[in-house]
Order: C-alpha cells, then structure tokens, then sequence
C-alpha cells in the first residue's frame, strides 16, 4: 500500500496527531447523526402528535438503517480508495441531516432517518482507515484514540441535541449538524492519503466474502454476538431515558440529553483500554467490560426503594458504569478482529457492525415496549438480561 505521510509530523502509531484528531472528530460528527433524536423524543412525537411506540420507531429506524449500511456499504472499503468512499458518504450524510431538518410529515421523518442511518456508516470507514494507516505495534492505541472521538459523539450528541432542541426547536439541531458533517468531511478529504485496496473482489464478491469470514473466523461470531447483546442493553437504556424523565420527573429534553455526560466519562477509558488490549491481549478486556456493563444495569433494579434524588443518581452511577465497560468491550473486540485477516479489515468490520447495530435497532425497538408494558423497570430487566447475555460469550470464550 502506499501512503504518504509526513514523518515530521507522525508520532510512534505512523500517524500524525492532527489526522488522529481529524478522524476522531470526524468518526464522532458522523455517528452522532444517529443518537440526536433520542433526547428529543418527547418533542419530535409532540410536534408530529405520535404516539410513544411510533415515536419509538425514529431511533429504530436510524439504527437500522446503519446496520443495513454497514453490511451493504462499508466492505466497499476493502475493494475501493477509502479516502473517496468517505467524501461521498460525508456528503450524503450532510444531505439526509438537512432532509430531517425540512421533514414537513412523520413519515417523511422516519425514511431520511433510514437513509440517514445508512449515511452515517461514514464513522465506519474512517475507523479502517485509521488502523490501515498504524503501525501494527500501536494498532490498539490509534484505534482506541479514534473511538475516543467516536464515542464521545455517540454520548455527547444526546447533551448537545437536548440542550439546543431546549432553546431552538428539534430541526435546529439536524440542520447545524448536516453544516458540521459537511466542513469535517472536507477536512478529512484534504488530510487523507491515497489507499491502495486490499481486494480485486466485485461487489458481489465482497458481500459472499462476508459470510465466509463468518464461518471462518469463531473469534469474530464471538465478538459481534456478545458486541450485540451488550448493545441492545446499550441501546434500550438510552431510547427510553428521556420519554422516562418526561413521564415520570417531568424534565426536558434537556435534562435528558444531559445525562449523557455521565455516559461520556467512559468515552476516556477508550485509548487505555486499547492500550491493554495491546499488551496483554482484548480477551481479558472484553470480560471486564462486559462484566461491568452487566454489573452498571442491574443496580438500577434498586432505584424503587430510594428517594427521586437517590434516583437520579443511581442512573448517573449507571450511565458511567455500563458506558464505560460497553467502549472498553467494544475497543477489544475491534482490536481482536482487526489482527484476523489485515486485507479484510472493512468487510470484518462490517460483519461485526452489522450484529451491533442490529442489536442496537432491536434494544430501541424492544426497549419501548418494555417501557410501554412494564415501565422502567422492564427496561432495566431487559437491559440487564441482555448484558449478560454478552458476558456469557466472553466467559465462555478462549
């Protein structure tokens, strides 16, 4: 492969801190795009008159627009120059943003927040890229740097979207996000070298490929199932929280949006849990943070028997807890993957993405009902039944 990079600039993981932190923002921008609306739930089923299972269906609809995305779109990265994959995706996904901006019906909503989903797989191809362009030796801290930013969008963009969905109106926050997408992918386009692809397969080709490194590889079936599990866990928490605190507290978008916070302290455990994961191996990594997300749920089943505040803080305590084991887990898995077959790197990607997100479109699909039928404290048993589920796979695996 040939890459130009300036070693002047280049710190020890053959990439140069300003790229590492053009792709962590650029990966966190783009998977921000689909966990804007969870905090604004409440206001965009008001606005449209929807009720809490059809509002429910925008989160899932985005999600499971990235999982189809991930596995039709993202092994396109192994046959094609990343650099030019992430400039169209880029631009397509400032378009669909502006599109939820103008939908004038909920209809209209929920296909741009599909094909929204399907943009987004963006933060997907920036990831590859930037394990592509690591030495092997610091492919766990780059990787982990990345997720930094990635992660940090993912929780970050509930605070920031129920903060100015609070002040402006839920369509301001779509609209200043598609202007974000678009400055940061250029940004990118401008930074990143050419990439020389790993793979002459046709597009067909690719997509068989993807289960045949299903079958091949038992270390990847464990890493996307137990990802997955953790994730429907992950996810019905977060596209419940805030029709929760509306009911039940009576808060806002944006009280809901920042408890996102709490979720972003883990988002800093990403860089050392690559770092681990680079000296003694992810399988050690996986367990904890799947025990820890598992251990983060379950104690929410205590929230009953305390005051409203003892509550609110029992959710903070969680929020930080399972968000810290979920990155930390998600972090060695891609670490444990990525050594499995190098000219494949997006296609594995895809296959374990693609369990995530579904797992995610089932979690926010799933978790409303829960809430519907059985209140938050379903929520809870489904998020914590799920976890464990994710940490069965670990302990079971060698």
């Amino acid at each position: 492969m040939s890459l130009s990079l300036p070693s002047s600039t280049a710190d020890a993981s053959g990439l140069s801190r300003s790229t590492q932190f053009l792709l962590a923002s650029g990966a966190g921008l783009s998977v921000a795009s689909i966990y804007y609306s969870q905090p604004m739930l409440g206001a965009v089923g008001g606005s449209f008159h929807a009720s809490i299972a059809d509002t429910g269906l925008v989160p899932t609809l985005t999600q499971l627009g990235y999982a189809l995305g991930i596995l039709f779109l993202t092994p396109l990265g192994d046959r094609y120059d990343r650099r030019h994959i992430i400039l169209l995706k880029g631009l397509l996904l400032a378009l669909t943003l502006l599109f939820c901006s103008l939908s004038g019906t909920f209809s209209m909503l929920l296909l741009t927040s599909l094909a929204m989903g399907l943009a987004a797989t963006v933060a997907q191809d920036i990831i590859p890229a930037a394990a592509t362009l690591a030495s092997e030796q610091q492919r766990g801290r780059t990787v982990g740097t990345v997720m930094t930013g990635l992660l940090a969008g993912i929780l970050l963009s509930r605070v920031i979207s129920g903060a100015v969905a609070d002040w402006f109106g839920w369509r301001s926050v779509y609209s200043a996000a598609a202007l974000g997408v678009l400055i940061i992918t250029l940004a990118i386009w401008q930074a990143l070298p050419r990439f020389t692809p790993g793979s002459r397969l046709s597009y067909l080709a690719l997509l068989r490929s993807l289960g045949q490194l299903w079958l091949r590889h038992a270390p990847l079936r464990r890493a996307a199932l137990a990802q997955g599990l953790l994730s429907v866990a992950f996810s019905a928490f977060w596209s419940t929280l805030a029709l929760m605190l509306a009911e039940r507290y009576h808060l806002g978008s944006a009280s809901a949006g920042a408890f996102g916070l709490a979720g972003a302290a883990g988002a800093l455990a990403a860089p050392i849990a690559g770092a681990i994961a680079d000296r003694r191996g992810p399988n050690q990594v996986t367990r904890i943070g799947a025990a820890l997300v598992t251990l983060s749920f379950a104690l929410m089943f205590v929230m009953p028997l305390l005051s409203p505040p003892a509550q609110m803080a029992v959710i903070v305590i969680s929020a930080i807890g399972f968000d810290l084991g979920l990155q930390a887990t998600l972090i060695a898995h891609q670490t444990l993957i990525y050594s499995l077959d190098p000219a494949a790197r997006s296609r594995l990607n895809a296959v374990m993405f693609t369990v995530v997100f579904i797992g995610m479109a089932s979690g926010a699909a799933l978790g409303s009902h829960a809430l519907a039928l059985a209140g938050w404290n379903g929520v809870v048993a489904l998020a914590t039944l799920a976890a464990a589920g994710g940490l069965a796979i670990r302990l079971n695996s060698r």
